[in-house]
């Protein structure tokens, strides 16, 4: 008899050597489930928060990456390498000039980067150029021209500056490189900068202090704890908890069922709103079935993900 599917998102904080399909690849075995992604490309170096899907919260995934992420980077100034962190190889900068710098001009330069910018996507990226990815490219020994990306850097936050390292907090739109940030930095205090290290903190609502690490879930594991295992995963509707709850009368849940468009006569109650509004939408039975978009002119709730 196999396990049953559990639908729902795991908090994972990755350690640093992993992929983010070798956390995949560990949750799918550890809970005997096939339908597993992860929510967005974190570098192998690079440790924090990857929230993983599992069964239906799949279908959450790309909403997941779409949002905004905080990382706790550190800079390394004086040293330019070839992967813009440092594992790559040295090929230029001023360890001399890094440990001239004054704070003022660091604090100028990094927060010259505050709001939207255009930033190159680096050679060693999971991007494709004609079908092969960049890093495939780069480890041939080849360059490409990439177009640069509006980005956004919502906030930023210096932690500290013990020369030549600068710690900082920085909360960016989908698909910023804080490896890209952190050359180009380098690059405007004349001496050049790699990053030395990166945790990502924060997704959305899931933060580095409730996530779990693969050894606590193999821990569980190994100790046959299969509810506790069962308890880590966070219902879908739980990425959605901004949105206000509504749910649908007995009436109308066989039109919820198949994702038909609803009014407010459709619902058990509904205060209204001006405004158009998304709202995590029940079966009458309380089980999360969808997020459904209001529209007050129309007064029609149109269905935008179903569960």
């Amino acid at each position: 008899m196999s396990d049953p599917v559990n639908n729902g998102i795991l908090n994972i904080s990755k350690e640093a050597g992993y992929t983010s399909f070798d956390v995949v690849a560990v949750v799918r075995g550890i809970y005997h489930q096939k339908k597993v992604g992860h929510t967005g490309t974190l570098d192998p170096m690079a440790t924090g928060v990857l929230p993983v899907a599992l069964g239906k919260g799949t279908k959450v995934c790309g909403m997941i990456t779409d949002w905004d992420k905080e990382y706790i980077a550190e800079l390394l100034l004086g040293r330019v390498t070839d992967t813009l962190d440092v594992t790559g190889t040295t090929e230029g900068g001023d360890p001399g000039k890094a440990m001239e710098l004054s704070r003022d001009l660091i604090e100028k330069a990094v927060m010259g980067y505050l709001g939207d910018i255009d930033q190159i996507p680096p050679m060693y990226s999971a991007l494709k150029s004609n079908g092969q990815r960049l890093y495939d490219i780069a480890r041939s020994g080849k360059t490409v021209e990439r177009k640069p990306r509006r980005v956004s850097i919502k906030r930023i936050e210096i932690l500290s500056i013990e020369l030549p390292v600068v710690r900082f907090k920085v909360l960016c739109s989908k698909g910023t490189y804080i490896r890209s940030l952190c050359d180009d930095i380098g690059r405007d205090l004349g001496c050049g900068g790699c990053m030395q290290s990166l945790v990502r903190s924060c997704v959305g609502p899931f933060d580095l202090e409730s996530a779990h690490s693969l050894d606590e879930l193999r821990k569980l594991a190994d100790e046959g704890r299969r509810d506790e295992l069962i308890s880590l995963i966070r219902p879908v509707d739980t990425v959605f908890g901004e949105y206000p709850e509504i749910t649908v009368t007995v009436e109308a849940d066989r039109l919820l069922l198949n994702g038909n468009k609803l009014t407010k006569d459709d619902m058990v109650s509904f205060a209204g709103t001006d405004e158009k509004q998304m709202f995590r939408v029940y079966h009458p039975d309380g089980e999360f079935a969808a997020v459904y978009e209001y529209d007050p002119l129309s007064g029609v709730f149109a269905p935008y993900k179903m569960f």
